[in-house]
């Protein structure tokens, strides 16, 4: 699949924007803070929902507007031309409003699925030298791509396990054995948390054990190294991609009880997804703390490169996003990352010099300056 079309009213820097695009490389330059990244992240914002850059939608609507609109059509594939329009009104305060096809959706959430991006940027570095939140919401992102009713799931885990945390947190201290009908509430919860864990579960096991191949092998590939690239899910239920989700979620609701008192005496819940991590590691080694500088970066790219060929081996051909990536990578890293996006059905790359991409790409080319977005002729 890929754009053709980008309309930006009021979102970010852009009071308009109408954009053309086409299939191949597609290359945006321009200094920072000229709005080339406000490009690539609205094609993003459709497909995910989310920005990869802020957290808030907040920075995302222009200052003074009192809302903005992303919408871009988009066709299914090079010898598929059935085309989709895709809406999304960021409204500050209140429920986004999507729409596909001019037609209103009940949730925007019904929007994934619609347009699949895999995005590179230089944030991604804390996905091997950051914190476990950062590798969680990488592999979720990945699930909900896969499968985008789990969007749904991770929404309504997210919810019990707000639920769940305020009850701990108002039993949190007691000396005394908690109220009867405090425990039943309790057990329901757990009842609750677990099901819809044990499915993120599953899918972020099944997920990684899919994507491992695909990362040795990028890792392999844009490495001068030949370190193997290793991933390992880290759970306190010790999943297997062989445990059913029903399994799982017998596990989830053991660990529950064991650890009951802890967590009451924390007010906090100690068990579930939200507590998991995936260890990255090179060769013997764990990548974090031991990987070098160009080593974390071959990592994090690999990550995205084969999150891209798995959603490929899956018969989806995701828009590929590179935001500002070919100045952090040497010479060599750059020619072999460009030699394994060359096939790709659209990749579209924001750098601040235009040397920086390598000429092998070809595509067109856009430079973005003073709120304006021109295509600077054929590469």
């Amino acid at each position: 699949m890929f754009v053709t079309h980008l309309s930006l009213a009021d979102f970010r820097s852009y009071p308009s924007v109408e954009l053309s695009l086409t299939p191949g490389v597609t290359t945006f330059t321009g200094a920072n803070g000229q709005g080339k990244t406000n490009l690539i992240e609205a094609v993003d914002y459709l497909a995910s929902l989310g920005s990869h850059r802020v957290s808030s939608e907040v920075p995302l609507i222009r200052h003074g507007a009192e809302r903005a609109i992303v919408r871009a059509r988009v066709q299914a594939g090079l010898d598929d031309t059935r085309q989709l329009v895709l809406e999304i009104e960021l409204i500050p305060g209140r429920q986004n409003r999507a729409s596909l096809n001019r037609g209103p959706l009940r949730r925007p959430r019904d929007l994934l699925g619609a347009l699949r991006t895999v995005v590179f940027s230089p944030e991604d570095l804390a996905l091997v030298k950051g914190d476990p939140s950062e590798r969680r919401r990488f592999i979720d992102e990945l699930i909900t791509t896969r499968w985008p009713r789990l969007a749904g799931v991770r929404a309504d885990y997210d919810r019990v396990l707000k639920q769940r945390s305020t009850l701990l947190k108002s039993l949190s201290g007691r000396s005394r054995a908690i109220p009867d009908g405090a425990a039943a509430t309790l057990e329901v919860w757990d009842e609750s948390l677990a099901g819809f864990g044990a499915e993120l579960v599953h899918a972020r096991v099944r997920t990684l054990t899919d994507l491992t191949p695909h990362v040795a092998r990028a890792y392999a590939a844009i490495a001068p190294a030949n370190n193997e690239a290793r991933l390992d899910y880290r759970s306190s239920i010790a999943p297997t991609p062989e445990n059913s989700v029903e399994e799982l979620q017998a596990r989830l609701i053991l660990a529950m009880g064991e650890r009951r008192s802890d967590e009451i005496a924390r007010g906090v819940c100690l068990v579930g997804p939200h507590r998991d991590d995936i260890v990255l590691g090179l060769g013997e080694l764990p990548a974090k703390g031991y990987a070098s500088h160009g080593e974390s970066w071959s990592f994090a790219l690999a990550l995205k490169l084969a999150s891209f060929d798995l959603l490929r081996a899956d018969a989806v051909q995701p828009v590929l996003i590179l935001d500002d990536v070919f100045a952090e990578l040497d010479q060599l890293r750059r020619e072999r990352l460009a030699g394994m996006i060359a096939d790709a059905e659209q990749v579209l790359i924001t750098a601040a010099v235009a040397e920086d991409v390598p000429s092998a790409l070809g595509g067109r080319r856009f430079t973005v300056g003073g709120g304006e977005v021109s295509e600077a002729g054929d590469g």
